[in-house]
């Protein structure tokens, strides 16, 4: 699910209905729909292992609050443009029937099935349109064309639906993927689709069966004229030998929770530091309570971080105390971001302190004061962080403003996520 953080609303969507991410746009922030389910966690499919990959698969993105990377899909390929996300499960094409234009055509990046030779619908009898045990975070229905239809309503009465297709991807003319499960909506309007990267079996990776993938989130400062480009590896990444790992948590079937979402990729967060004094919070607060609530996930489809009441209120109270006076009072971006000023941001930055958050094995992502905040409108620069209960989660979500200048890797035959440290601007 996609959450725009306006001045003073939030407003949920379908992942398909995405904002257009230009420099005029509100969109904020993107979670995963199944954080706001109602629906028992038990019900989930079980997720396929993924085997040994062979694609090494190199491109590049852009990023303006989201990861947006080009894709090649279909046979000859058409390139899309698709918000890659670690925190979501299926990956969502804009399909639209290209229709004759006058010249000169207006762009579009919406894929037209009938030109692809290796597209398929998926029929209503299909395991995945009619699973045994409902899986609840796609769910699906026969439309009167018998074909393997989605619909989804959310809390702001957004609609999004269409046809589950396959698909391949094909990177090279040696290098394709088999035919993907995957969303194809015809009644969006908007350009980009989802890149599903979680942990679930009909996730991209978990169907193209690759082992790692990473990427490198450039620095954007504020509200900039175009968009600074990133770097994604699918396989091998040349730059590994100088990443440093930390393991993922894994939850059996038997310890999942109504809160708790067992596809993401959840990490052990120890502590936070603010200019650094490490803060009085208990490393619990960090990791699924009795009910799912308090997990840490890494995911590069939220925007911002987002803590939990117990560690963001001892983050707020800190830079309170720092700079107080300061702080705009009254004032939140969203309904989620706080922490904002009128002042000179580098002199507030100065004053709060770089950020850091803890993991095992000495591990640390650290944020330099001078990238502390981030200008949200009019002058008013907010810290990144938001408090996750304000949006109706109950996790820690620490967000791509968070990964900017890291290598972040995904490494799932290792059951590990590692960070390397780099000038993403500049990576080849």
């Amino acid at each position: 699910m996609r959450i725009t953080v306006q001045e003073n609303a939030v407003s949920f969507s379908f992942p398909l209905t995405s904002a257009p991410l230009s420099k005029n746009s509100s969109y904020k922030a993107i979670l995963r729909a199944s954080l706001f389910s109602s629906h028992p966690r038990k019900a989930l499919v079980q997720k396929a292992v993924p085997g040994p990959s062979s694609y090494n698969y190199k491109s590049s993105f852009k990023y303006s609050m989201a990861l947006i990377v080009s894709l090649p899909i279909g046979t000859p390929p058409q390139t899309q443009q698709m918000v890659l996300d670690t925190g979501s499960q299926l990956s969502w094409i804009q399909c639209h029937r290209k229709l004759p234009k006058r010249p000169p055509p207006p762009p579009t990046t919406s894929f037209d099935p009938s030109l692809s030779s290796s597209f398929s619908v998926l029929p209503c009898n299909h395991p995945i349109c009619k699973p045994r045990i409902p899986d609840f975070t796609i769910p699906t229905s026969c439309d009167q064309n018998r074909l393997c239809h989605y619909s989804y309503f959310y809390a702001d009465g957004t609609l999004a639906e269409g046809n589950l297709v396959r698909e391949k991807f094909t990177f090279s003319s040696s290098q394709s993927t088999p035919p993907l499960i995957l969303g194809c909506a015809t009644e969006s309007a908007e350009a980009e689709g989802i890149l599903g990267m979680n942990l679930g079996r009909l996730s991209f990776i978990s169907q193209a069966k690759i082992s790692k993938f990473s990427y490198c989130v450039p620095v954007r400062q504020g509200r900039v004229q175009t968009m600074p480009t990133g770097t994604f590896y699918l396989g091998q990444n040349p730059n590994s030998h100088t990443f440093q790992y930390i393991g993922l948590l894994t939850f059996p079937q038997s310890q999942r929770k109504p809160n708790l979402d067992p596809l993401a990729f959840t990490v052990a967060l120890l502590g936070i530091k603010v200019g650094g004094k490490k803060l009085d919070i208990s490393e619990s607060v960090f990791r699924p309570d009795a009910g799912g609530s308090g997990q840490t996930m890494i995911d590069s489809g939220t925007q911002y971080t987002f803590l939990v009441d117990a560690a963001y209120s001892k983050v707020r109270e800190e830079v309170a105390r720092l700079v107080g006076p300061k702080l705009k009072k009254g004032y939140v971006y969203g309904g989620s971001l706080d922490m904002c000023f009128d002042g000179n941001p580098i002199e507030i930055g100065r004053l709060i302190g770089d950020l850091t958050f803890q993991f095992e094995k000495g591990v640390e992502i650290l944020i330099n004061k001078e990238r502390i905040l981030d200008h949200v409108e009019g002058g008013i620069h907010c810290v990144g962080l938001g408090r996750s209960e304000s949006l109706g989660v109950a996790s820690n979500i620490i967000g791509n403003f968070h990964q900017q200048n890291l290598w972040v890797e995904f490494d799932m035959t290792n059951r590990q996520v590692g960070f390397g440290k780099a000038d993403c601007s500049k990576t080849v």
